[in-house]
């Protein structure tokens, strides 16, 4: 059977991942929870019949045995809390507790199979020390163990991941903003080919989308525009999509066949309540006007529009879109909330290293992200330095690009929690 095999832990998990950073052209693949990655140096496990011995525990895992020790405790205090009679009785102070519960509950259950399965691993070793000379029963524990083996190696891999911290925005609903830039009508036209492109997103998410605010442009594209997306971990996905879009092409006005570059700039802000983001009213200048365009007669009779004025930051808003003024009305702050809580969390941003800015990016409205070549058929991504194929991701298909972003993201937290396990 050849020698022994020590585990492949968490180290080899993140090597393996940093290798294939190193002049990567292509995908890389996506962290699943039960399923191991294997780096070109990493073993596959083997057990040595000499030695008589199944491999138990990576000396790696042990750095994050009190992090899930921790949180073993914490979860059976909050499990108790909730059989209490005060706190049952309490549906407030219940429903917290049972969502801290719950936001355990997966780590703990992983991190006590695990323990299992080094229970079973020992016993697997008494057998074979006590099957020496019977073939039968050494090759049937050693086939046991090696099942055993690679299930605790994907819930290694399961743990590392859940252990990672959480952006709490991630489940929010958000509010797409996309701008024209430079370019000219070329860049409203982009502008629009972009909000289509998420359109056809999120139809393929299942997500739905409604347009909130509308400016319209005299080539046919957008100024401007928000839209409203809501769904199932909306904000974890498109967060990636904030920045400056480029795109390199032959306009249709151009007669000379020159490739022109245009810009446009998306910005993705969660959706967050009254609680989360005061807004004092003497800070805001509210008017109101007629809007136009399709949703019959009232819509031009009466002042359904919404002229909304920030006066610290300076932010307007114009709300159109709803048939009624309190709509409208209500859009108009939505949108405000979600303009005031991206500038604070852009100022934290900020304070990310600059090393993992370089990595994934800092999610910047002026930070250039990728680049969209007609001529070539290209979606270059800056960050990450991969390519995809144009006709797909501007069809919707940018579920690839977005993997690669969270894959990217997940290994420089990987490093980041094995740098301070170990501090």
């Amino acid at each position: 059977w050849g020698t022994a095999v020590p585990f492949a832990g968490v180290f080899a998990l993140i090597a393996g991942l940093v290798w294939m950073m190193i002049g990567k052209q292509t995908i890389v693949p996506r962290l699943h929870a039960t399923e191991v990655y294997k780096s070109p140096n990493t073993c596959k496990w083997s057990m040595s019949a000499a030695a008589g011995t199944v491999p138990v525990r990576g000396r790696e895992i042990d750095r994050y045995v009190p992090m899930l020790e921790s949180k073993r405790a914490a979860h059976k205090e909050l499990t108790e809390q909730m059989a209490d009679p005060d706190i049952f009785s309490d549906p407030s102070r219940y429903q917290k507790v049972a969502k801290q519960a719950a936001d355990l509950g997966e780590t703990v259950s992983a991190y006590e199979r695990f323990l299992e399965i080094e229970e079973e691993l020992e016993e697997i070793n008494s057998m074979l020390k006590d099957a020496e000379g019977d073939p039968e029963m050494t090759d049937y524990a050693e086939a046991e163990g090696k099942t055993l083996k690679e299930e605790m190696d994907g819930i290694e891999e399961k743990l590392t991941i859940l252990l990672l911290p959480k952006d709490p925005m991630d489940e929010k609903d958000i509010m797409l903003e996309i701008r024209a830039g430079t370019g000219g009508d070329e860049a409203t036209l982009w502008a629009s080919d972009l909000m289509r492109m998420y359109e056809r997103y999120a139809a393929l998410k299942g997500w739905k989308l409604n347009y909130t605010s509308v400016s319209n442009a005299d080539a046919g594209g957008y100024k401007e525009v928000v839209a409203q997306i809501t769904g199932e971990n909306v904000y974890s996905c498109l967060k990636w999509e904030a920045g400056v879009h480029r795109v390199q092409r032959v306009p249709a006005t151009e007669t000379q066949g020159r490739v022109h570059t245009s810009t446009a700039s998306v910005a993705v802000m969660p959706e967050v309540d009254e609680v989360d983001v005061q807004i004092d009213m003497n800070d805001v200048t509210v008017t109101t006007a007629r809007s136009g365009g399709a949703g019959g007669q009232n819509v031009n009779k009466v002042e359904t529009a919404i002229d909304l004025m920030h006066k610290p930051t300076g932010i307007r808003i114009f709300c159109t879109e709803e048939r009624t003024q309190g709509r409208n009305r209500e859009r108009a702050f939505a949108i405000l909330r979600a303009k005031l809580f991206e500038m604070e969390r852009e100022k934290q941003m900020a304070e990310i290293s600059s090393k993992r800015k370089a990595q994934i990016g800092s999610g910047a409205r002026s930070e250039k992200i990728r680049t969209y070549n007609y001529k070539d058929s290209r979606v270059s991504d800056h960050r990450i330095k991969v390519n995809y194929d144009l006709t797909t991701f501007l069809n919707g298909g940018c579920e690839a690009a977005i993997t690669d972003l969270i894959n990217d993201d997940q290994q420089m937290m990987l490093q980041e929690l094995a740098e301070n396990s170990q501090a």
